[in-house]
């Protein structure tokens, strides 16, 4: 003070700061009992809304002139939100400028808000707990869910295993699409202020394990269903499909009717299919499965020309101890049985027949469900099946078409016999007298 005079006295003006002056200001009036709290940039303070017009919100935050939430701020406030509030409703506010060029305390509440939320999920981190949302979005690695104000995010991998046993489809839009509105429980598993991160996860909040999931899938299984599900691994034995949440088996033999050597000739991972369910075992927690039951089996409209009883052309292929395979068609093989090649006698097929041999075949089984045709060399001739091979032989002949006439036909078509020869000679009269018998009519002419 004692410089201010000494200058003032030599007529020199004292330079002026204002930070010193705010703050000698501020000292000034908390001396006098007069102490007003000054705003700071970046600061979240609680105010009251004392009034509300188009494009403006005023707000009392304990400084001589009201705070301004309007343009852009303004404009960021949800409508929802904004419709809730009203005068006198204390609200956070965040302290964008203290005093602007007009003297107005500039504030935001969408920033304060977003600040203040960001300390909640602060504290639901540090204090573990969970909290119930709605699914509102998604991308390609997971769920968006809403926290406190906050838009979190839920990884595929922290999804309950109940929800992800519902997947279908291989987009975005296909496998989370569906669960847009429903309702679900999260715990906050990470929270980055800096680079606006919050990762949720549903499993976190979900006491049910994977075995818990799998008893209760066992549980309401029934042998017949057909349900959904995805391929999540493939051995040499079969592929493990998942349905509903529980692992089951399609063995090697049940994912296709063609001979497959390994399941990655039809399948991969990740691959949704559709399965039956052929077994359930309760005590064991298993689950057996089956693709190939769902589609038609291409071997019963091979073999829909052939009948019991028919005789077909066969190639030996192969000898055993059993009996022979024989190839019939082109793609067709069937076992003629050691007892049915011979009606002598024989300790090997081969005392018989050998590899390459066109033969006449008779079938004689046809067993679809295990894909056997049963055929028989001795009963070729067999006289049981004498009148199927005479409707057999007319029948290549109607398809010549050259049908050949029953014999009463062929007999009336003829008709009478011829008579015997001393009739015909009857018929004819008295033969004719030779040339030197013959009387003279010579004269007469």
């Amino acid at each position: 003070m004692d410089q201010n005079n000494a200058q003032l006295e030599q007529g020199e003006t004292p330079e002026t700061n204002p930070v010193e002056n705010h703050t000698n200001m501020a000292s000034l009036l908390e001396e006098e009992g007069l102490g007003i709290d000054f705003p700071q940039a970046g600061e979240i303070r609680k105010g009251v809304v004392a009034s509300i017009t188009p494009g403006q919100i005023l707000v009392s935050v304990g400084t001589k002139s009201e705070g301004v939430i309007s343009g852009k701020e303004f404009e960021l406030i949800p409508p929802e939100e904004l419709a809730a509030l009203a005068v006198g409703q204390e609200i956070p506010v965040y302290v964008i400028n203290p005093e602007d060029q007009n003297g107005n305390v500039v504030l935001s509440y969408t920033r304060a808000r977003e600040e203040v939320s960001w300390e909640q999920v602060d504290e639901l981190l540090r204090g573990k707990e969970c909290i119930h949302s709605t699914i509102v979005g998604y991308n390609k690695g997971g769920l968006i869910v809403p926290v406190v104000g906050l838009r979190g995010f839920v990884p595929a991998s922290q999804i309950s295993l109940s929800r992800r046993s519902r997947l279908s489809g291989d987009s975005p839009e296909q496998m989370w699409g569906k669960m847009i509105n429903e309702e679900i429980d999260v715990c906050v598993i990470e929270v980055d202020r800096e680079r606006r991160r919050l990762i949720l996860s549903e499993r976190a909040a979900s006491t049910e394990t994977r075995e818990t999931l799998k008893e209760r899938v066992i549980e309401e299984l029934q042998e017949g269903e057909v349900r959904n599900g995805r391929v999540t691994s493939l051995a040499d034995f079969g592929a493990f499909v998942n349905i509903s949440g529980a692992d089951g088996l399609v063995h090697l033999s049940e994912i296709s009717w063609d001979r497959i050597q390994h399941p990655s000739e039809v399948l991969r991972v990740g691959q949704e299919v559709k399965v039956k369910i052929i077994s359930v075992d309760r005590e064991k927690k298993r689950i057996g499965l089956s693709i190939r039951q769902l589609q038609s089996d291409p071997w019963s409209q091979r073999v829909s020309h052939l009948q019991i009883g028919q005789l077909v052309e066969g190639t030996i292929t192969r000898l055993t101890k059993f009996g022979a395979f024989a190839r019939i068609g082109n793609d067709l093989e069937g076992l003629i049985h050691i007892s049915e090649i011979s009606d002598k006698r024989i300790e090997h097929p081969k005392e018989v027949l050998k590899e390459g041999d066109v033969v006449t075949l008779r079938v004689i089984k046809i067993d679809v469900e295990n894909h056997r045709i049963g055929l028989s060399l001795r009963k070729v001739e067999s006289m049981a099946f004498a009148d199927m091979d005479w409707q057999s032989i007319e029948g290549i002949i109607a398809d010549a078409g050259e049908i050949a006439a029953p014999a009463e036909d062929i007999i009336a078509d003829a008709g009478e016999p011829e008579a015997p020869a001393e009739d015909i000679i009857a018929d004819a009269g008295e033969p004719e007298a030779p040339a030197d018998e013959q009387p003279d009519t010579s004269e007469q002419a």
